[in-house]
């Protein structure tokens, strides 16, 4: 091999050299806040013809018929209570709201396909992307604190529809904030749906959360159908399970030969988390292809596992496949979190990352 020849090849070693997240820090102006709030490219496709209902859960089947009769109903002109008309479930009225529900509210265990069924109802509601947003509920309090109270009701109070998912039932001030804010979006006709985690301290399966949901947005109750969909994950229905980790070589191999990817080390990972806003999460991960990586263990507390489950649903969301060496990602938090008030958070983190895991499996075998 020549002199010439040899140095072209470390310049292509060099020039595809992986990515670091570490290396990162994202700025995310409002505006990019406010044109990121529809479904993320995992569920851009999504419809509710595409939701394949488990035979041996009927409710499945009827949140489809619900929702879609849901979106039908918000085909007709925006409207403001008693001078405009809205329109709930069903056909459309004139005139004025009717007092039935304006919203709907996704109840079920993780993995059922509530964040599906959310987007296909955004997509099926005949109204201009811009007429309608989607978000979740940690994206749209970085919304308001990037706008301001006044300025996000004025954004969005011109909507059709405003889709929350996992509205986030663990913080009160947050809560109380989101609510208000939903409350004048009510008055100005928008029409609501959400989905939601469990309450802290809430033991057991803690798979349905509906009525913490209604309690905790208090005045706003009547307005939301509660929808039960039971189920288990699908993520794993019928699925082989996840590959077990890979070697540090393996996974270093990997992400020099994908182009597109990052390599980082796992517990650096977790440390540069703490430095970076969870609202700039998905922009961290901006054009990656394949997260890689090494030395994944147990993290070490419970804040550096709540960063962590935000980071896995923006990967999830955008289907970035993550390969890994170290511990498997059912050893990721610890037994006492398992049994804690985040219990549902964690293993909905699990289940994403397992999925993710399975999809890189490609990876190490091309």
């Amino acid at each position: 091999m020549s002199s010439s020849t040899a140095a072209s090849g470390i310049d292509r070693i060099v020039e595809a050299a992986p990515q670091s997240l570490c290396a990162r820090e994202p700025h995310v102006p409002a505006d990019r806040l406010v044109a990121e709030m529809v479904p993320p490219p995992r569920f851009d496709s999504v419809r509710f013809a595409t939701y394949i209902p488990d035979p041996n859960q009927p409710s499945q089947r009827e949140a489809v018929r619900v929702l879609d009769d849901f979106a039908a109903g918000l085909g007709g002109a925006h409207a403001v209570s008693g001078r405009r008309s809205f329109f709930g479930f069903g056909k459309a009225k004139a005139a004025k709201a009717p007092a039935g529900p304006r919203g709907v509210y996704l109840d079920g265990g993780y993995g059922v396909g509530k964040t599906h069924l959310l987007a296909s109802l955004w997509h099926a509601t005949p109204a201009a992307p811009a007429l309608k947003a989607f978000g979740t509920f940690v994206e749209l309090t970085n919304l308001v604190g990037a706008l301001g109270f006044q300025q996000t009701v004025q954004t969005l109070s011109g909507h059709r529809l405003l889709c929350i998912d996992e509205f986030e039932l663990d913080d009160p001030g947050d809560t109380v904030l989101v609510s208000t804010l939903l409350g004048k979006l009510v008055d100005a006709g928008v029409a609501l749906a959400a989905t939601s985690n469990t309450l802290p301290g809430k033991l057991g399966e803690g798979r349905f959360a509906s009525a913490d949901f209604l309690r905790e947005i208090q005045g706003l109750s009547a307005h939301f159908r509660t929808l039960r969909i039971d189920g288990e994950d699908y993520r794993h229905r019928g699925l082989p399970e996840a590959p077990a980790p890979y070697s540090d070589e393996q996974v270093t191999k990997a992400a020099y030969a994908t182009e597109g990817a990052s390599l980082d080390d796992f517990p650096h990972l977790l440390e540069h988390l703490a430095r970076v806003h969870p609202s700039r999460y998905g922009a961290l991960t901006d054009g990656v292809k394949a997260l890689c990586l090494t030395d994944v263990r147990p993290v070490p507390d419970q804040s550096t596992a709540l960063r962590l489950v935000v980071l896995a649903d923006r990967l999830y969301d955008r289907e970035v496949p993550v390969l890994a060496s170290g511990q498997p990602f059912d050893k990721l938090f610890s037994e006492e979190m398992l049994r804690g008030g985040y219990r549902k958070k964690y293993f909905r983190a699990i289940s994403r990352l397992t999925a993710l895991a399975r999809d890189a499996k490609g990876l190490v075998e091309a």
